[in-house]
Formats: structure tokens, sequence, C-alpha cells
């Protein structure tokens, strides 16, 4: 079977044609130009659908999954106010979605499509039950429970981003003060790095980045730390022992002990899950370390793409 994904983002729109069994076809990424309105974007949306549907041979896509930010209906239909889109409200995305195209949709929380793609596709597929991380701009998060998702009461399951490890910490989107989003998240933990770097003037990341701080990633601190730059080191293994502390909270709630880890910070790689793994350890119940795990999601942004289309393979063929 052929299920169309789409990762809707505030400033790309990316598509693929998926298989069943063999994964991507063809993937693409648009322009979402979300300053233009709803509309607009839902015009983008459609014309993104068409383009992935135009990769199929002799076999019609089932529908259309789509990976979104904001709040999602328990029907997987209707988004409410997604950050970074203007003029948004609550959106009926399937509606509009097949009305233009013709093809049945439904709706996904972004975070929760990375951890339906790990599980069919990728890192995920070998365990039953695990905690999807995505570390990206900011902390998101999904909860696979016996091969399903687990979406809570009314789907807003699993928000792992805002769990509050310091009620002092730093700021960041979370309503109080030190969730792990805020020690994690990339712009957080770029921000972080400039003000250590900012007491090393002779560094080589702060000559690289002083005037532009926002354009440091994860990959130059794990490239500086590969290299022996110790403020790097420092910073990594700060950001990676806040992350185990979040973690034992997540095992000591659930009981899963498997922890898959994607997005862009997770590409600092043993800079980060080195100290989460040690910090976990020390910290967890002793009953809980039995079969406990930290797993790198290597298929990067793909994944979301592959869950949004097992979206609609499916639920809409169910």
């Amino acid at each position: 079977m052929l299920g169309i994904g789409i990762d809707l983002g505030g400033t790309n729109i990316k598509g693929a044609l998926v298989d069943d069994k063999k994964g991507i076809i063809e993937k693409f990424s648009i322009l979402t130009e979300a300053d233009n309105g709803c509309d607009y974007v839902l015009d983008r949306i459609s014309v993104a659908v068409m383009r992935a549907a135009g990769f199929a041979d002799n076999e019609k896509p089932i529908g259309v999954g789509i990976g979104s930010p904001g709040i999602i209906s328990w029907d997987r239909t209707t988004v409410s106010t997604p950050p970074n889109f203007p003029g948004w409200d609550v959106v009926d995305l399937s509606k509009e979605v097949k009305k233009r195209t013709g093809f049945d949709c439904r709706v996904e929380n972004d975070a929760n499509c990375a951890a339906l793609g790990s599980s069919r596709f990728g890192a995920g597929k070998d365990f039953k039950s695990f905690v999807m991380l995505t570390l990206g701009t900011g902390v998101g998060g999904a909860i696979i429970y016996n091969n399903k998702l687990f979406r809570g009461d009314t789907g807003g399951a699993a928000e792992l981003g805002h769990v509050i490890i310091n009620y002092h910490g730093p700021e960041s989107n979370s309503p109080s003060r030190g969730g792990i989003e805020a020690y994690i998240g990339q712009r957080f933990l770029s921000r972080y790095a400039v003000d250590i770097l900012r007491r090393h003037p002779n560094n080589p990341l702060y000559k690289k980045f002083k005037s532009e701080p926002e354009k440091m990633e994860p990959l130059d601190l794990f490239n500086a730390a590969e290299n022996g730059n110790e403020v790097a080191i420092q910073v990594l293994e700060s950001a990676g022992e806040k992350l185990g502390y979040a973690i034992v909270n997540y095992i000591h709630v659930l009981d899963i002990r498997k922890i898959v880890v994607g997005g862009g910070v997770s590409n600092a790689g043993h800079w980060i899950f080195e100290p989460a793994r040690k910090a976990a350890l020390s910290r967890l119940l002793e009953p809980f370390h039995d079969g406990f795990e930290i797993v790198h999601e290597p298929l990067g942004n793909d994944v979301g793409l592959l869950g949004a289309a097992s979206l609609a393979l499916e639920v809409i063929n169910d």
C-alpha cells in the first residue's frame, strides 16, 4: 500500500510518497510561506499532496497523513492555534485537504508522527513500548505502548519537553521555569553555550559564532567536542545530564525503559547520550535498571514523514 506523508513546518512543508513495506519512495520539500495566511498555506499543503501522489505509478495512495504543530483533535481532523502560523485558529485540515485534493486525510502531532515512524521503520521497530524524544528547536515527546500510540484522554499526552526538573531554572516555552526543553532544546542549548563561551573569548567556537550565536547548531558543538574543545564538551555533558534527570521521571511514571531519541540535537551523539545514561542510572530505582536503554533514531527528519504516512496507511485503512 502507498500513503502520503506531510510534515508541516513554519518554514518548509516536507512531503513523501511512502510504501508500507519499502518506506520512502520519493521525498521533497517546498516553502510554507506561512506569513501569507491560512488559506494560502492550505493550498501549499495541497500542492505538496498532489506532488507526492504524482510519484505513484499504477497504485493510488490510500490517503494523507499530516504531522502538524499545535493541538490536534481526538478524531485527528482538526488543528488548533499552531505556533508560527499567523491567521490560524481552529482549522479542519482533514476537510480542507479532502476538498482540495480528493484524498482522505488524518492529522497528528508532529512528535507523535516521529514515534510512529520510528516504531514502523526506525530504531523503535524492535521495541513493543518506548518513549520517543525529539530534540529539535524545542523538545517533543511521544509514547508507544504495546505497539500503539498512547494519546491520553484528549489526544494531548506526552508533552515531555515541559517536564520540570528545576523550578528555579532557565526559561523556555514552558509556563514554568526549568522544563527540560530549557536545557536541551536547540535554541536554549545554543544560548547556554554562548553564555559559557563569553568567558572564553579565545575559544574557536566563540570566535566563529560571537556575532551570530543563533547559528550555532548541535553538530558544531559535537565537532568541536570531537576535536577536544573543553567548553563544547562541558556544554554537551551538562545538557546530557539534564536529559538523564528527565528520563528518570519518564521511566518512574510509565515503567517504559526504552528511550528513543531523535531530532537535530541528537546529532551530538555520545557526548549527550553517555552523560544521560550515567545520570539516569544513578537516580533510577534499582528495579527499573533492567532493560533500560537510550537509542539514537538514525532516520533524521525522515522519521516524521514515515510516521505521517503510517497514520494514513493505518488509520484511514482501518
